[in-house]
């Protein structure tokens, strides 16, 4: 069902590696004049210091996909967007415990790079009084882009599209289960035991929720909805769509917030893939659309369900490479015991129209609204990823399915694990497997160059090999605070 095949109908092909959009890429990771970024950060400093903000944390994603930082006092900030923040290449290379491995291009003591902020999205915190927030951007000491930061793989694959005249629109869903604080050894105790979905824990928890929205609306954010989930404690929060490098930023934010936030309560979050064993766990389900001149190309064309050829190409092309983007998407080991048939999951490798239990699901939106609602979700990922590099990839992986030309199976309806055996195939049901896939991926390869590559494929050896002996009960219980 997951076979991907070559249509003739997706247009002229257009090259993905550099070729004429060398310039493009270039520039997309490119830092702007050092004079420029000083003028920049003095008026940036200037409204901190009015709104009684004294530091700035400025964050990078490693690729356990855990939120490392520096921060700096708002009167450091112009000397930091002129020369960056010293920060050392080795954390590509940790673990979600903190440990370290190593890689053929990263690893050991040796080495400095430079993190900029961003001050686009540089923004004071609603619910840490006295900072702000700024993603970084990692260069080497000559001031070239670092090939292994992952947010400027993003802003590659982004110019990459924006270069064959696409653009995408993305948002990351964030699921997370709140509980009392207590050890970093103990399972959840819940401030809640509604049912699921029920009002009865947004009643329960409505003060909470109600200070979440308000930080992230004082942040410049569209929250979409907020609402609780299925496992104990657990809720979701959905914000508008924006590009694909501004979505991970805003995933990263979003987290931070609700941590804030919960911190005030006297909680404590989890963002893990599961928080106990054998219970439905925390998704990080990637939505997406392609457009091309403000028009959304998965509406109005003559493929399924109103796809253009474009979409049809982009999409075939995340469905064939859904094996290898787990590695990125679902960076923990524990990441697979959520990975369960029939859990809205999506553990197999198909795709159909609303359909929660495939990996890929096309949302087409109400009547009257799919012009620019229209839509595809990844729901393989969950929130151990760098959302940079899941983005990324996907991006990637898209792209080399229009370039191709391929076209989409035949959609499945209801759910696969009813399927006749070996109909539909599961997705990797452990990191080996998904590493075989990832290794042998020459797009992802290509797309994020060998330092990068290799340093993802060294973290995730060491991760699959540190737990390789352990139960579900136990790589639960490692990982449940760990992001």
């Amino acid at each position: 069902m997951s076979a991907v095949t070559a249509s003739q109908a997706a247009g002229p092909a257009e090259p993905l590696g550099p070729g004429a959009s060398a310039a493009a890429l270039a520039a997309a990771v490119a830092l702007p004049p050092r004079a420029e970024r000083a003028a920049r950060a003095e008026e940036a400093a200037d409204r901190l210091r009015t709104a009684a903000v004294e530091a700035v944390a400025v964050t990078w994603v490693d690729n356990a996909g855990i939120s490392r930082v520096k921060a700096v006092p708002v009167s450091a900030l112009v000397h930091a967007a002129e020369w960056g923040v010293g920060t050392a290449p080795c954390f590509d290379v940790f673990l979600a415990d903190d440990a370290s491995t190593t890689s053929p291009f990263i690893g050991g003591p040796t080495g400095d790079l430079r993190l900029y902020p961003d001050l686009d999205r540089l923004v004071p915190l609603a619910a840490q009084p006295g900072w702000a927030w700024a993603p970084g951007d990692r260069h080497t000491q000559a001031g070239g882009p670092h090939p292994g930061c992952q947010r400027l793989f993003a802003r590659r694959m982004e110019a990459a599209a924006a270069a064959r005249g696409l653009s995408l629109r993305a948002g990351i869903e964030v699921e997370w289960v709140v509980a009392l604080a207590g050890p970093p050894h103990e399972p959840p105790q819940y401030p809640t035991h509604g049912p699921a979905y029920g009002m009865h824990r947004l009643t329960d928890l409505s003060d909470y929720l109600r200070d979440v929205l308000r930080a992230l609306g004082e942040q410049g954010l569209s929250v979409l909805q907020i609402h609780p989930e299925y496992a104990p404690g657990q809720f979701e929060v959905s914000v508008a769509p924006e590009g694909p490098v501004g979505a991970a930023d805003t995933s990263v934010l979003v987290r931070h917030t609700i941590r804030a936030v919960s911190a005030k309560y006297g909680l404590r979050t989890s963002f893990a893939p599961l928080v106990e064993p054998d219970v439905v766990g925390n998704g990080g389900h990637l939505h997406l659309s392609l457009w091309r001149d403000g028009h959304n190309l998965g509406h109005g064309g003559s493929g399924p369900h109103g796809l253009t050829a474009e979409a049809e190409g982009f999409l075939a092309g995340v469905l064939r490479a859904l094996p290898e983007l787990l590695v990125l998407g679902c960076s923990s080991p524990a990441g697979y015991l959520r990975l369960v048939p029939s859990h809205w999951a999506g553990a197999y490798q198909c795709w159909g129209l609303e359909n929660r239990e495939a990996a890929l699901r096309l949302v087409t939106g109400s009547t009257g609204e799919r012009a620019a609602a229209a839509n595809a979700e990844v729901k393989c990922f969950d929130a151990s990823a760098n959302p940079y590099l899941a983005v990324g990839a996907v991006v990637a992986a898209g792209l080399a399915g229009l370039e191709q030309r391929l076209a989409l199976p035949p959609e499945f309806t209801g759910d696969p694990a009813e399927a006749e055996p070996g109909t539909v195939p599961r997705l990797p049901q452990g990191p080996a497997e998904a590493i075989a896939a990832y290794e042998g991926s020459a797009v992802l390869r290509e797309a994020l160059g060998e330092p990068l590559h290799q340093a993802v494929l060294a973290v995730r050896r060491a991760e699959a090999e540190q737990y390789a002996a352990v139960g579900p009960e136990e790589l639960v219980a490692a990982t449940r605070w760990r992001y």
